[in-house]
């Protein structure tokens, strides 16, 4: 699933942390201050939550704008590349020397992102929203689909692509890179 439009900003909106009100209640905004930059790592990079779970401090070298993995679903590790915009979502996270950069459970992001994907469908109908697609069955793991769609624009080479997602077998792409007839035909002269 890919986002819809304008889906995205409101996911985002919903997910800034809030501090607590005078009458320290929270708002409807996110109250775990590390979700909104996982799930803005998440679209950045298209790396698996378990990745991002896993990626620890002492593996990430800023300068190069690489996340090392030493372990991966695949089995193996691998390089992660990260574009600017990730290595500014990363210097913009507290920064431990070593240990998690996400120290969340896979529970735990499941259960935030579900309940703000409620909240901004509530926002979303309270502000006079009425595509009922919006915001429906959206979960984590779609981010991942969004991501690789992303990078298929930028990466047109499948093979960059596949080394860029962890993907062992470029087959397996064809579940997220949806090019359109029209920008291919564009491609063709």
């Amino acid at each position: 699933r890919l986002f819809l439009d304008g889906e995205e900003a409101l996911l985002l909106a919903i997910l800034k942390p809030e501090e607590r009100e005078a009458n320290g209640c929270y708002g409807t905004r996110c109250r775990n201050p590390l979700l909104h930059p996982l799930v803005r790592m998440a679209i950045e990079t298209a790396m698996r939550q378990g990745e991002l779970l896993s990626m620890c401090w002492e593996n990430i070298r800023v300068a190069d704008r690489v996340a090392h993995l030493p372990m991966t679903k695949n089995g193996s590790s691998r390089n992660v590349p990260l574009s600017s915009k990730a290595v500014e979502i990363l210097k913009a996270l507290p920064r431990a020397i070593r240990g998690p950069v996400f120290p969340m459970s896979s529970n735990a992001v499941k259960l935030s992102f579900s309940r703000a994907v409620k909240r901004a469908r509530q926002c979303y109908e309270e502000n006079g929203g009425k595509d009922e697609r919006m915001l429906k069955d959206l979960h984590f793991h779609d981010l991942r689909h969004v991501a690789v769609s992303k990078l298929a624009e930028k990466l047109p080479n499948i093979v960059e692509l596949a080394s860029v997602s962890g993907h062992a077998d470029v087959r397996m792409l064809r579940r997220y890179y949806h090019p359109k007839a029209e920008e291919l035909a564009l491609k063709l002269g």
